[in-house]
C-alpha cells in the first residue's frame, strides 16, 4: 500500500474522533478530509470521491447506515471501501450493515494499529478493483480508452455542457491506408503505428479531453468547452503530427497520414451519440476527398439538414450499375486563373448554382458555388481576381466505374448534396442526391427494368447542372482522386 494513493474521509459527529482519526491517517501519509454527519459527507463525495470512508455509525441528519446505502446507489468513479466506526458488537446489527454495503468494522475504542492495518487489507482490495477497471475500460494495445467507456465520459461531459451552456466537440480520425500496413509489413508494424500515434495523441490532447481507440485505427476524442473551429485547429496539429512521424519497424521507417472529421455539438441535439455521428460524416468526407486531411462538419451544410436515414435498399436496380452510367456530364469548363466576374457571367449564363474548376492542364483545381461568390462580394476589388482565390480547393469525387451502390450509401449516410465524377484524373459529371432519386424512380417505373440512358434521364426532370460538394478549407494540399472502395 502506498499511502499517497489513496484519499481517506472521516465522518463523525464527536471532534475528538474526527481529531484523532485524520492525525493517524494524516501521520501515515493519507490525504484525510473530516466532516461531521452523513449529509456532509455525501457533499465531500460529490466534490471529491475518496477511497476510504471512515463513518461512525451513529449521527444526526444521515447516520452511518443511511450514508453507506447512498454511497452505494451512487455512480462513482470508482469502488469506495467503506470502514465502520461502532460501539455496537451484536451479530444482527453487523449483518444489517454488511447487507447494505458496509466493507469492514472496527469497535471502538479504536487503536492506531488495528485502524491502519484494516486500511492494509482494504488497500488490496482497491488495488485488485483498480487493475480489473483498468482492464475493462482501457485498451490493451494503446492505452486509450475502449469504445464502450468513451461513450460513458461522452454521456456525462454532455450532459455537463449542456447544463452549463458549453460548447463541446468532437474529433474522429481514421489512419490512411492502415491495411496495407498490416498486408506489407504484419500485424506488429501495425501494432508499433497504433502505439506510436497513441502516443501523439495523449501528447498533443488536453488532461481534460477523452480519447479513445473507436474500433481497429480509428480514434475518437471529446473536446470539453471547445467550438468547432478550435477542434479543427488541434487536429490539424494532429495531422501535422502524424505525418511528420518516423515509426521504426525494422529495416524500413513507416510514414503515415491521418483523416479527420470535426463536428461541435448544437443546440437541436438529443443526445451526445448525435455529436459522434456528424464527426464521423465529416471523417467519411476526408477519406473520399482525398485523406490526409481535417473536415469540419459545418462545411458540409450547404442550407439542407442531414438525412436521418437510409432509404430502403433497391439492390437488383444498382446491380452492375456504375457512376458513368447515372451521371450529369459536364458541358463547360471553368478555369482557376479566370477571373470571378467571369466565373459569376458563367454561372448566371448555365443557369446553375455551382461549378468544379479545372486547373490549366484540365484536372480538378478545385469547386465554386454561388455561395462562395457571395462571400467575395463585400471587397471592392474582388471582379479581378482569380478564381482560384475563393474557390475551394478539395472536392468529394470518385472514378467513373465506382459502383453506384457505393455513392448511394454515401449520399444518403451525409448532408453533402453532389459528388464529382472523374475519368483519368479529369472531371467528367456529377451525381447529385436529386439526380440519384430520379434517375432510381425512373428506374423503378420503366418497363422491362433496364437502366435508362443519360439522354432519356435529362429529358425525365434530370439535369446536367452541377452544384457544390463538400471541400476542405486547407488551401494548400493539393486534391487527390480516391480509388472506390
Amino acid at each position: 500500500m502506498e499511502p499517497a494513493d489513496y484519499k481517506a474521509l472521516v465522518c463523525d459527529d464527536d471532534p475528538a474522533m474526527q481529531r484523532l482519526l485524520s492525525r493517524w491517517l494524516q501521520k501515515a501519509g493519507i490525504p484525510t478530509r473530516a466532516v461531521s454527519d452523513g449529509q456532509e459527507a455525501l457533499e465531500a463525495i460529490e466534490l471529491e470521491c475518496p477511497d476510504f470512508i471512515i463513518t461512525d455509525w451513529e449521527m444526526p441528519r444521515i447516520d452511518g447506515l443511511e450514508l453507506c446505502r447512498q454511497v452505494r446507489e451512487m455512480v462513482l468513479p470508482h469502488y469506495v471501501y467503506i470502514l465502520f466506526l461502532t460501539v455496537k458488537n451484536a451479530r444482527a446489527e453487523m449483518i444489517s450493515g454488511l447487507e447494505i454495503g458496509a466493507d469492514d468494522f472496527l469497535t471502538k475504542p479504536v487503536s492506531e494499529g488495528e485502524l491502519l492495518a484494516r486500511l492494509r487489507s482494504g488497500s488490496r482490495v482497491l488495488t485488485l478493483e483498480r487493475r480489473l477497471s483498468l482492464m475493462a475500460h482501457t485498451d490493451s494495445l494503446t492505452g486509450l480508452l475502449t469504445h464502450r467507456s468513451f461513450y460513458e465520459a461522452v454521456a456525462k461531459e454532455w450532459h455537463r455542457s449542456r447544463r452549463l451552456s458549453l460548447p463541446m466537440s468532437c474529433v474522429m480520425m481514421d489512419i490512411d491506408f492502415f491495411k496495407q500496413i498490416n498486408d506489407l509489413y504484419g500485424h506488429p508494424a501495425g501494432d508499433s503505428v497504433l502505439k506510436s500515434v497513441s502516443e501523439v495523441f495523449l501528447d498533443t490532447c488536453r488532461a481534460s479531453d477523452t480519447v479513445c481507440r473507436y474500433g481497429g485505427e480509428e480514434f475518437c476524442f471529446l473536446l470539453p468547452e471547445t467550438n468547432e473551429n478550435d477542434a479543427a485547429i488541434l487536429a490539424e496539429r494532429m495531422r501535422v503530427r502524424l505525418a511528420s512521424l518516423h515509426i521504426p519497424f525494422g529495416t524500413p521507417l513507416l510514414r503515415i497520414t491521418g483523416s479527420f472529421g470535426v463536428a461541435q455539438a448544437r443546440d437541436d441535439m438529443s443526445n451526445s451519440e448525435s455529436l459522434v455521428d456528424l464527426a464521423d460524416q465529416a471523417l467519411l468526407c476526408a477519406k473520399r476527398a482525398g485523406r490526409d486531411r481535417v473536415i469540419r462538419y459545418s462545411s458540409l451544410v450547404d442550407a439542407v439538414e442531414p438525412l436521418d436515414c437510409v432509404a430502403e435498399r433497391h439492390d437488383g436496380i444498382f446491380q452492375g450499375v456504375v457512376a458513368r452510367d447515372v451521371m450529369s456530364p459536364l458541358i463547360a469548363p471553368l478555369y482557376e486563373d479566370e477571373t470571378i466576374d467571369h466565373a459569376a457571367r458563367f454561372l448566371l449564363m448555365h443557369g446553375i448554382p455551382s461549378t468544379p474548376i479545372l486547373s490549366s492542364t484540365g484536372e480538378l483545381a478545385g469547386f465554386l458555388s454561388e455561395k462562395d461568390l457571395m462571400a467575395a462580394m463585400a471587397a471592392p476589388d474582388c471582379w479581378q481576381r482569380p478564381v482560384r482565390s475563393v474557390m475551394r480547393p478539395n472536392v468529394i469525387s470518385y472514378r467513373e466505374d465506382t459502383p453506384i451502390r457505393i455513392i448511394y450509401d454515401f449520399l444518403a449516410r451525409v448532408s453533402v448534396r453532389r459528388v464529382v465524377i472523374m475519368r483519368e484524373g479529369r472531371p467528367s459529371g456529377t451525381i447529385s442526391r436529386e439526380a440519384l432519386l430520379r434517375w432510381t424512380r425512373n428506374q423503378i417505373l420503366r418497363p422491362g427494368g433496364s437502366a435508362p440512358s443519360v439522354a432519356e434521364f435529362v429529358g425525365a426532370g434530370g439535369t446536367t447542372n452541377t452544384a457544390s460538394a463538400p471541400v476542405l478549407h486547407n488551401p494548400d494540399i493539393a486534391p487527390a482522386t480516391p480509388s472506390a472502395e
